[in-house]
């Protein structure tokens, strides 16, 4: 692209001033939850070396955290949390989330892990139907964990757990109660996939606004959104609009329900759209997504952006002559940005 602008054949307006939003973040980490919350797919197994093979590419290619399984879920989980943490990953690190339960942070410290994400609700229906308890025993019990967790060496999120339908009085007291015992990040969770681009920056400035505003509480914060109707990457990226710099995704989307906001599709839009250091190797991205396609044994679909079989594949004639006459004409970066190859199908829209 940066060739037809400078011969001025194109113009790629991701790069004009006033579509950046100033508090666009210069660097995100990425934040994968693959081996966690993707594992929740219905169906999904995983054997702990299909487990460590995933952690060590996932590593490779630069992502930042990884959040590896769920120990407090039986001795066999916490084992294979365990040795992952044991391998010694060499960027990435390893992380493994805890309900706002102290046995739950204790199997996390047991299987060493390095970053603990805590998470309790925040929405008001939750306390009373789910939890059965009141939003000051919700606070002191956050203030318990997290503080314990800290007392025990590691890193600790905060997850608000439904934080796109919480009060906002109550949400921005439960990451304030939480910052004050010691967490060093905080994290917007888009649980049920309900928000819309707009309302989740809407969310990001009025927690920003109430937040950021005091030194002590502009700590970072983290976004997790799930794709139930399909905006699952939409709204990360509205996020890191605001300035969230710890986007959270699963290889393929995989997930709960309908899933996670794709890795590959948040780094990719992230790296071209935004020119944004993910610090991730993109060219080792299909890969990935093929490894962990196998050890899921879930169909990526064939239509799948950046992965899927004909991401980069033309069949009608008229495109496949605009590729063979420049390979922008119908691809918006070359295959090869991902590790990929341009494929042409013979099928009867050649001509």
């Amino acid at each position: 692209m940066e060739s037809l602008e400078k011969a001025g054949l194109a113009i790629d307006y991701n790069k004009v001033k006033e579509t950046k939003p100033p508090t666009l973040p210069s660097r995100v980490f990425i934040w994968d939850e693959t081996l966690r919350d993707g594992e929740q797919t219905p169906g999904v197994v995983l054997s702990m070396d299909e487990k460590i093979e995933i952690a060590k590419l996932l590593d490779d290619i630069g992502v930042s955290i990884v959040v590896v399984g769920y120990p407090a879920v039986s001795e066999r989980e916490k084992e294979t949390v365990s040795a992952i943490a044991r391998e010694g990953l060499s960027r990435a690190v390893v992380g493994a989330p805890a309900r706002a339960v102290i046995s739950d942070i204790d199997a996390c410290i047991e299987a060493d892990v390095q970053e603990v994400p805590i998470f309790i609700p925040t929405t008001d229906f939750r306390l009373k139907y789910q939890l059965r308890m009141t939003r000051q025993e919700v606070l002191d019990r956050l203030s318990e964990c997290v503080t314990y967790a800290k007392e025990h060496g590691v890193s600790v999120t905060y997850i608000a757990e439904d934080s796109t339908r919480s009060n906002m009085d109550f949400l921005c007291e439960a990451y304030r109660t939480a910052i004050d015992a010691g967490a060093d990040k905080i994290c917007v969770a888009d649980t049920v996939g309900f928000v819309r681009p707009e309302v989740m920056r809407y969310i990001m400035r009025k927690i920003k606004s109430r937040l950021w505003t005091r030194s002590k509480y502009k700590v970072p914060i983290a976004v997790h959104c799930h794709n139930d109707f399909g905006l699952a990457t939409a709204n990360t990226l509205a996020a890191v609009e605001e300035g969230a710099t710890y986007p959270h995704v699963c290889v393929n989307g995989y997930g709960e329900r309908a899933g996670n906001a794709a890795l590959e599709e948040v780094v990719m839009a992230l790296e071209e759209l935004y020119h944004m250091d993910t610090g991730v190797t993109t060219e080792k991205l299909y890969h990935l997504c093929r490894v962990t396609e196998r050890n899921f044994a879930v169909p990526i679909p064939v239509h799948k952006a950046i992965c899927g079989d004909n991401a980069f594949t033309h069949s009608s004639g008229i495109h496949s002559h605009g590729q063979l006459s420049h390979s922008l004409t119908y691809e918006p970066i070359s295959p090869s940005r991902v590790g990929r190859r341009r494929a042409f199908h013979l099928g009867k829209f050649v001509g």
